[in-house]
């Protein structure tokens, strides 16, 4: 790859920001223009009120992801492990008390990031040059010209480039960017049956100021086939010292006001953690649907539908145009991994 290329990236998440760093270590400064106000896409990252870092989006990898785990020990960060020691709890039915089991501490472990998640974009972010991250920058249309593409915004800016890598979800690229010439029918059709990781999720954090489940011998760890929560796992920082849960609701609550999904929420931990569950110091959740990651109401049959298929995976308008989203990977698409993975495959593909 010529290092006087101009590359523009699409989209300030793990791939996105991963894959810049890549290339400003071959020597070649991308821009990136992300169209919120934040970088990180699925990962954030927010504090509570002791300062607790609270995960409302991707938070887990294990040591079965070596590109990711590679990236996080070369920008020299902290994993450790999820804490599971203790009594878990597994409710089936609404009408039975929740059923107790022991889980020992795990042998081959999920890891957490000491710091929270968003220390990976943070990391990553500061190896750039601020001045080549555009934020509240939604492009809306690439063109192809005769040696170059043409990026529009819906602000009205244009930026040139010889090079453009989209690294939002398919189904939102195609979605959410008009392409001259358009991409061919058959591509359209798998973009827009990509299942988009984490669309449509509805992830909750609270935070306390003591780990009273841990004093009880409990994991804080809980699976339900029954209540607005599905599952629910300890979210205690690495020093020990600040404390919390993190989890999933159930797809329903979507319809329901946040105030009421803390209301519900609360009442069903309170038949098995007890009153001090229920004063919380900070509650959060986020509904994973929108304009950053959904492009339209997904028809999926099966997790993971279309991921890593080798459409998303061509390069386009003569081979100026790649798309590099955690689930254009056929290693662990939809994941942390993923995300690396593809930014990986790109690069080899630009460098020839």
């Amino acid at each position: 790859m010529q290092l006087d290329k101009r590359v523009v990236i699409i989209g300030g998440g793990l791939s996105g920001l991963t894959l810049a760093y890549l290339l400003k270590q071959n020597g070649l400064q991308a821009l990136i223009l992300e169209a919120s106000s934040r970088l990180g896409g699925r990962i954030q990252t927010i504090k509570g009120k002791n300062e607790t870092p609270l995960e409302l989006g991707a938070t887990w990898f294990s040591d079965i992801h070596p590109n990711l785990l590679s990236l996080i020990d070369e920008l020299e960060l902290i994993k450790y492990p999820q804490f599971s020691k203790g009594i878990s709890f597994f409710k089936t039915k609404s009408f039975e008390p929740a059923q107790q089991f022991f889980v020992p501490e795990a042998e081959l472990p999920s890891y957490r990031l000491a710091g929270g998640t968003q220390t990976l974009i943070d990391s990553l972010s500061a190896k750039l040059n601020s001045e080549n991250i555009q934020l509240n920058t939604k492009v809306k249309a690439i063109k192809e010209l005769d040696h170059e593409v043409l990026i529009e915004t819906t602000n009205g800016k244009e930026f040139q480039a010889d090079k453009v890598i989209v690294c939002i979800p398919p189904q939102l690229a195609l979605s959410s960017i008009q392409y001259f010439p358009e991409l061919g029918t058959d591509v359209n059709a798998i973009f827009s049956n990509v299942q988009t990781w984490m669309s449509g999720s509805i992830k909750f954090v609270l935070e306390y100021d003591e780990a009273f489940w841990r004093k009880n011998g409990q994991s804080g760890m809980l699976y339900s086939h029954t209540g607005i929560i599905s599952e629910m796992y300890d979210h205690t920082n690495i020093e020990g010292n600040k404390f919390g849960f993190t989890g999933f609701l159930s797809g329903a609550a979507a319809n329901y006001s946040q105030e009421l999904r803390k209301e519900l929420l609360l009442q069903q931990l309170h038949e098995l953690f007890g009153e001090k569950i229920m004063k919380p110091l900070s509650y959060f959740d986020k509904i994973w649907n929108d304009e950053y990651i959904s492009g339209a109401n997904q028809i999926i049959q099966r997790p993971h539908q279309n991921n890593g298929h080798k459409v998303l995976q061509d390069s386009y308008l003569s081979g100026k145009l790649y798309f590099s989203a955690t689930e254009t990977s056929s290693i662990y698409p939809g994941y942390m991994e993923g995300a690396v993975c593809a930014a990986k495959r790109v690069l080899r593909d630009l460098k020839g």
